[in-house]
């Protein structure tokens, strides 16, 4: 089978634990990541091998981290930066050492993904993550009260502050500069390794308060393979996360970076304006991407590698990390599942 399932796991304190995993049918392996090591510092090989093991006993793999995080200096290119990917060369070695086959990781200035809603509810009675441009461009970083994912854990109002100032003077063109400093260094290593690096898309793919995103088009996804033109230097493709712009079509995308992309999220969303958006079921009729034809396209040009069903709505009455539920993203692992046995037996 081409598609290789997997769902993601938090790790030990995750609610959703590798029993209930399991018994996804079809779920193959997990993606995961080392939590409790800070950014920046080297991944004890005894944490990893535990991952792996505690993954192994449960009958799934682990060959696919998510992720290894990109220092804050390495994006700005200071002084810093030659010093911080050393240590990242090191973490993809051991990872490598560890059967890890598949590292994702984002190049996106200071926040990962961003919503202004972190539980809208929907009309079915559901809740789901989402956007609302408006409403993001009427805040103010350093002193909004909304809450967002690995924002107010992870800074202090001076540190956001700080962080934001050094960010004034990199614009998008030093941000490729300094990203394509980067790659060269990291790809031979992940050549060496057997891991292929995957860069998952800006979230959403638009830049949000003043500072630079890069991975959020066609024409910047070739320009982003073309910096180093190696199997090893690929793309998460995330449908959810481009998806969110209407002008970018994912089909003719999978097409474009054709064995190049080890990984992929696979989820839908719904565009409720110019810049507007929420999550919602992973079928094509709840949203406004054609899921059978994403998965046809992958399919039809051989794709080998791993998937997931990515941002799930909370259903049924459970509580926990926004988009992180068990049950919605069940449910959207067995429909990519029905989709891809399709294109699967259609093509026989």
């Amino acid at each position: 089978m081409s598609f290789k399932m997997t769902f993601r796991w938090y790790g030990e304190n995750d609610k959703i634990t590798l029993d209930y995993i399991r018994q996804i049918p079809a779920v193959q392996g997990i993606v995961s990541a080392i939590y409790d090591v800070p950014v920046g510092e080297v991944w004890p090989m005894e944490n990893i091998l535990k991952m792996k093991k505690q993954c192994n006993d449960a009958g799934l793999t682990f060959e696919v981290v998510e992720s290894v995080p990109v220092h804050e200096d390495i994006k700005l290119g200071n002084a810093n930066a030659p010093k911080l990917i050393e240590v990242y060369k090191e973490n993809i070695r051991r990872l490598g050492k560890a059967g890890v086959k598949c590292i994702c990781y984002n190049f996106m200035p200071v926040f990962d993904w961003l919503r202004s809603n972190l539980a809208k509810e929907l009309t079915d009675g559901s809740n789901a993550l989402a956007y609302d441009h408006a409403t993001v461009l009427s805040m103010n970083p350093l002193t909004s009260e909304l809450s967002l994912p690995g924002w107010d854990a992870s800074y202090t109002k001076e540190g956001l502050k700080d962080l934001l100032n050094q960010y004034k003077d990199i614009d998008e063109e030093k941000l490729w500069k300094n990203m394509e400093t980067f790659l060269k260094e990291i790809i031979p290593v992940a050549e060496e390794a057997g891991i292929k690096m995957a860069i998952h898309p800006d979230d959403p793919p638009w830049g949000i308060f003043g500072l630079p995103r890069v991975i959020t088009c066609e024409e910047n996804l070739k320009r982003f393979l073309k910096l180093v033109d190696s199997p090893a230097n690929g793309i998460t493709l995330c449908t959810g996360s481009l998806g969110v712009s209407s002008t970018n079509d994912i089909v003719h995308m999978i097409h474009t970076c054709k064995g190049r992309m080890p990984f992929v999220h696979l989820r839908n969303i719904k565009i409720t304006g110019d810049h507007c958006f929420e999550e919602s079921g992973h079928l094509s009729s709840k949203g406004s991407l054609d899921m059978y034809a994403i998965v046809k396209a992958l399919h039809d040009d051989g794709f080998d590698g791993y998937v997931r069903p990515d941002h799930g709505r909370m259903i049924w009455g459970e509580t926990g990390r926004p988009g992180y539920g068990l049950y919605d993203r069940a449910l959207g692992a067995m429909y990519l599942q029905g989709l891809i046995e399709a294109v699967e037996k259609a093509d026989k």
